[in-house]
């Protein structure tokens, strides 16, 4: 294989302001050469309810600004691990938008829906955006991460593909103590018409395994798919998929082929140099080793080329460390993070660098035309093991281009104390779970407490113990199909009520006025007896 003679740069970032909210799972958005983050660790918290942060990086110290949305805009929740891709009109307009689907919630939910994100001012002091949710009909996507979505042009229409992923096994199937438990996605092909807002999906027989983690570039009419993790096998196969997409006046047809030269990685970062270059670094080659050698993925004239190309100089921290994740910052830029260590003040920090191609800073000036797919990690490295697949990348930006005041720099100290979100939630008025005094209650419970989701409104978790639960009747909700309803809300809702016991009064026998002797009848001998006897 040929290998590129273009180096990468890595650069430290030395300050990172209220670093614990980039774990692995985030994206980033760039509108007008600002990058933008989104996918935070926890809820929003007041000082930014949005979850939508600018990050500004000046001498090599990040801080992280705030942004908004506009009075039409939908509720966004922090989404991690979801697709996300740019979308344009049509492949001259200058404007463009954002389309984010599916993800986790920060209590571990995973999201069906689809979303569409816009710019609709910005200035020195404040950005605001629109977003929107994209209501569909048809063959919807089941909720899902580690997928990618690409969008595909051809005879001058549109649509988005949706491919890959995994999502909880069927509710039918889950159990307490395997209620968070994970499944790929069937090999489905789903194409979304946002024009007309119906999804339809299509079985190739080319792709038999579901396939999660993957990297995905579109150009024109085709999408390549190169790598993955199979969750059923345990493999990172070298696969290397393309397919095609045909929209003409009638029914869209999609192909598939197999093509030799694939990559066995899993959870890689691509970022894209040029119109037709792309970069692939990061990701891992097998459950316990890293892959640090770098790629350069070349689309042309209907075909695909990969070549190694020269890996940046790793520092030994990179090297010897357990797990990295990171974003593309766009134009052959990427933001790294490594976990910190232990020493730190803040357990969940991380360590920062900027990755980034030399001939990167002489083509700011040119536009990006080909889209490519955002790519999600797997779990929180709080829930997994160390090497689990967790890395995503996202859309362009550029690193040195930001230029706002920092006087609305978003400061994590500045909020009030909050309980910590997830598990260790306050689930109602009398929760008494605490995460430093809290010990397993019922026998399926290992480290985390049981939950239980209440179908009251838009839904929300509670603590199985808190709402007086018996093991029999959790294990019973958990395995049947039917809606909860916690002592909160059952009032309000003709549900199911949590059973609560009964304490049974004993009755007492009421004592009798007199006490009741039979009588006995006189026989007129012993009348006659007894007369005799008086007298």
């Amino acid at each position: 294989m040929a290998q590129s003679a273009d180096k990468m740069s890595l650069q430290v970032v030395s300050a990172v302001s209220n670093s614990s909210l980039l774990q692995p799972g985030f994206s980033l958005l760039n509108f007008d050469g600002h990058v933008f983050f989104f996918g935070q660790k926890g809820w929003p918290k007041r000082c930014c309810p949005t979850g939508v942060f600018l990050l500004d990086i000046k001498q090599n110290e990040l801080k992280m600004k705030p942004a908004f949305f506009s009075k039409d805009s939908c509720y966004l929740p922090p989404l991690r691990y979801p697709a996300l891709c740019m979308f344009r009109g049509n492949a001259e307009s200058d404007e463009y938008q954002y389309i984010i689907h599916g993800g986790k919630t920060p209590n571990n939910d995973l999201s069906d829906k689809i979303y569409i994100m816009s710019l609709v001012s910005k200035n020195s002091k404040k950005t605001t955006f629109q977003c929107i949710e994209k209501d569909l009909g048809g063959d919807v996507p089941e909720a899902r991460y580690g997928h990618t979505i690409n969008v595909v042009r051809s005879q001058g229409k549109s649509m988005s593909v949706i491919f890959g992923g995994r999502s909880y096994i069927p509710l039918a199937q889950r159990t307490t103590e395997k209620w968070n438990s994970v499944v790929d996605c069937l090999p489905f092909v789903f194409l979304v018409d946002f024009e007309f807002g119906c999804c339809t999906s299509y079985i190739l027989p080319e792709l038999q395994d579901g396939l999660a983690f993957h990297v995905s570039v579109a150009r024109n009419d085709t999408i390549y798919i190169l790598g993955g993790h199979s969750l059923q096998n345990n493999t990172r196969s070298p696969s290397l998929y393309k397919l095609k997409v045909d929209l003409p006046l009638g029914s869209p047809a999609v192909t598939c082929t197999i093509l030799p030269g694939g990559i066995s990685v899993s959870s890689a970062i691509v970022t894209q140099t040029s119109d037709t270059e792309f970069v692939l670094v990061g990701g891992y080659q097998s459950d316990n080793q890293k892959r640090l050698v770098c790629n350069t993925i070349v689309l042309e004239d209907n075909k695909i080329e990969i070549v190694e190309r020269a890996s940046p100089d790793w520092t030994p921290d990179i090297k010897h460390c357990r797990m990295w994740f990171g974003c593309d910052m766009g134009k052959g830029s990427v933001l790294l993070g490594i976990p910190g260590d232990n020493k730190q003040l803040i357990s969940d920090a991380n360590y920062f660098y900027i990755l980034r191609w030399k001939g990167a800073e002489e083509d700011k000036e040119e536009e990006l035309t080909a889209q490519i797919c955002s790519q999600t990690s797997t779990k929180d490295p709080g829930d997994s093991t160390p090497f689990e697949d967790s890395e995503e990348f996202c859309f362009s930006a550029e690193a040195d281009s930001f230029d706002v005041d920092d006087t609305d720099t978003y400061n994590e100290d500045d909020e009030e104390d909050e309980s910590e979100t997830g598990y260790w939630i306050t689930c109602s008025a009398s929760c008494n779970i605490d995460i430093n005094t809290w010990v397993p209650f019922y026998s399926t419970e290992l480290n985390k407490p049981a939950m239980i989701l209440c179908s009251s409104g838009a839904g929300h978790w509670v603590h199985a113990q808190c709402m007086d639960l018996s093991e029999s009747m959790l294990l019973r909700f958990s395995e049947a199909n039917v809606k909860y309803f916690c002592n909160e809300h059952v009032d309000l809702n003709k549900g199911l009520q949590t059973p609560k016991k009964v304490v049974h009064l004993k009755k007492q026998p009421m004592k009798p006025l007199r006490k009741k002797t039979t009588m006995k009848l006189t026989t007129p001998a012993k009348k006659s007896f007894l007369r005799r006897l008086f007298e």
